[in-house]
């Protein structure tokens, strides 16, 4: 199904991003058209032509930024205690969330991939006392961190179907019809901190984490760690400062960050320059993650901790090697708290055939899941609507289906041809008439 040839770009101070062709993550994509309200930081964007097809993963719109600037002060949320509320965690006083600035922009290079020169951002704004209501529902047991206190369980957050951002920006019509975010390529590592362990570029990331907060959209991360993009400056001499410093600072900034993708494609894409660094295979034979999840619920312990793959409800093979992997991190000791199914081939299989694969991977872990990239590449509308209702429908019915997110919605701007659900200037294909009739939007 996955081709084995690679693209290797070399991104700024000697970031190195592979991808493999015809696998899950990103080649360049093109652009939609303008005309509509977009909400984001930095300057405009010039999207490059052409992108590979393949059968998972998504592009990197928005791309690797620049070195970036220094972050303001404030950055941390820290309460006091805080009280739980009905509708989610409220922090309590005190504490600055730095807010960027834009930088200068910068234009994309020929593949599409953005590079700036980072900008510096602001010295942020205060919260308020009290804070604010989070989404994403009620705090489980002991989730409200006190000062000098422990971690509980992570807070509840509430079903949700979502989407992406649109070549880096996030468009006004997003609000009305999805009610969760994942960044496309803004939050993963390689594009937050492609230079050095000391220079963040969190422009982009702002912007999207500030909208789902003013709108009360679930804000879910996407990446930690990845072998698809992998900082220029990490090694296995240094991972094990580089790794946690990336996690906490991120966590720091974005607090009320609902739902992590911890680990990115571990069956297809192992980060080779620095997995060995945090233990590589090890007693488990997968010991690197096991390091990466024990780190992510230290300093995320209020987020849903994922690991994330692709085919794996799709086809047996993949289905079975999930699990595998899942049960031997957890057996090891990492806190994997959900297992995210990406779905990018569900229109290649049938709608019984994904259901039974995503039933097997919740007896077999014993843990929810999340579908987390699902898009459907067929140009015929009505073809397209039929397999979006029968999919959506058997996976929303399962309660131990925590969220569904659809790759991209703009036609003309998502990573694989025909994925699309909407022009961008507002005409609903047949698939995304039915789902927003389906959700009640």
């Amino acid at each position: 199904m996955h081709s084995i040839s690679k693209l290797v770009l070399s991104i700024a101070a000697g970031a190195v991003v592979v991808y493999p062709l015809g696998c899950s993550e990103p080649q360049t994509q093109s652009g939609g058209t303008g005309g509509t309200t977009v909400i984001g930081s930095g300057g405009s964007t010039t999207v490059g032509s052409g992108g590979a097809q393949g059968s998972g993963g998504q592009p990197g719109s928005g791309g690797v930024q620049g070195t970036g600037g220094t972050t303001g002060a404030g950055g941390t949320t820290s309460g006091t205690g805080g009280t739980i509320g009905a509708g989610g965690v409220t922090s309590g006083t005190g504490g600055t969330i730095g807010a960027g600035g834009t930088g200068t922009g910068g234009r994309s290079g020929s593949g599409g991939w953005t590079s700036g020169n980072g900008g510096r951002s602001g010295p942020g704004g205060s919260t308020g006392p009290g804070g604010s209501t989070g989404p994403g529902g009620s705090t489980g047991a002991g989730g409200t961190s006190s000062a000098g206190g422990s971690t509980g369980t992570p807070g509840t957050v509430k079903k949700f179907f979502g989407n992406i951002d649109t070549n880096g920006q996030i468009r006004s019509d997003f609000k009305s019809m999805w009610d969760q975010f994942s960044p496309e390529n803004a939050g993963k590592w390689g594009s937050v901190q492609s230079s050095s362990q000391s220079s963040f570029n969190w422009n982009s990331l702002d912007a999207m984490y500030k909208y789902c907060q003013d709108n009360n959209i679930v804000f879910k991360e996407h990446c930690f760690f990845w072998g698809g993009q992998q900082p220029g400056f990490v090694t296995a001499s240094n991972v094990m400062d580089a790794g946690p410093n990336w996690i906490k600072t991120f966590c720091e900034r974005y607090p009320k960050t609902g739902v992590i993708d911890v680990v990115n494609e571990p069956l297809h894409n192992v980060p080779t320059k620095y997995n060995s660094g945090m233990g590589g295979a090890g007693s488990t034979g997968y010991d690197w993650i096991v390091q990466a999840f024990k780190w992510a619920k230290q300093y995320c312990p209020n987020a849903v901790l994922v690991l994330n793959d692709y085919n794996t409800i799709e086809y047996s093979g993949e289905n079975g090697n999930i699990q595998k992997l899942v049960n031997a991190v957890v057996k090891g000791g990492g806190p994997i708290e959900a297992v995210g199914c990406q779905g990018h081939d569900v229109a290649k299989v049938s709608a019984s055939t994904v259901l039974t694969y995503t039933n097997n991977i919740i007896k077999g872990t014993s843990l929810p899941v999340y579908i987390t990239e699902m898009d459907i590449g067929v140009a015929d509308d009505t073809q397209q609507a039929t397999i979006m209702k029968d999919i959506v429908t058997e996976l929303w019915n399962l309660d131990q289906v925590k969220g569904m997110t659809y790759w991209g919605y703009i036609v003309g701007s998502t990573w694989r041809a025909n994925t699309g659900l909407m022009t961008s200037s507002g005409t609903k294909r047949a698939a995304l008439t039915w789902l927003m009739s389906f959700l009640g939007r």
